[in-house]
């Protein structure tokens, strides 16, 4: 039986100005690695350039304290809407879950910037888990941006 598509959604509140992290994201992730120490050891780029789509990054980075990597593509580039989308390639998620893609989306309502975490995904395999832990991880890499940036 083929799996059905999932989604899951996260919104956090981001006070350091929603320009400076989407900017971060797309056109200078490698200051992940000094932002986020315990949770981004290394981003590189396999092909293309930082901010252009179809470039593809491979990453390494923890989550729940274990070591995983990943190779993305840069799918989805919106500057006007604050908006980035990664389809993974390959790497420890794409065991346990196909189709997946990862969005950060940058809004303002109110005067406050949230940034809204979106993770779609078919499960491999019925008994696997669903991904709380990894939105869990992207949630707290939103906050520890937001926390080197304030100091």
């Amino acid at each position: 039986m083929a799996s059905l598509p999932n989604k899951l959604i996260a919104q956090v509140a981001f006070k350091a100005a929603g320009d400076i992290f989407h900017h971060l994201m797309c056109y200078n992730p490698r200051h992940l690695i000094n932002a986020t120490p315990d949770k981004i050891q290394d981003c590189k780029m396999y092909q293309g350039d930082f901010g252009v789509n179809g470039s593809v990054i491979e990453w390494s980075y923890n989550v729940d304290g274990k070591p995983q990597t990943a190779k993305q593509v840069l799918q989805d580039i919106d500057k006007e809407k604050k908006q980035i989308s990664w389809k993974m390639l390959e790497g420890d998620l794409c065991e346990l879950y196909k189709d997946m893609v990862i969005t950060a989306h940058v809004e303002t309502k109110n005067g406050v910037d949230f940034v809204t975490w979106t993770v779609e995904y078919e499960l491999t395999a019925p008994e696997n888990p669903h991904p709380m832990s990894f939105l869990n991880f992207v949630i707290g890499l939103a906050k520890d941006i937001e926390s080197h940036i304030f100091g």
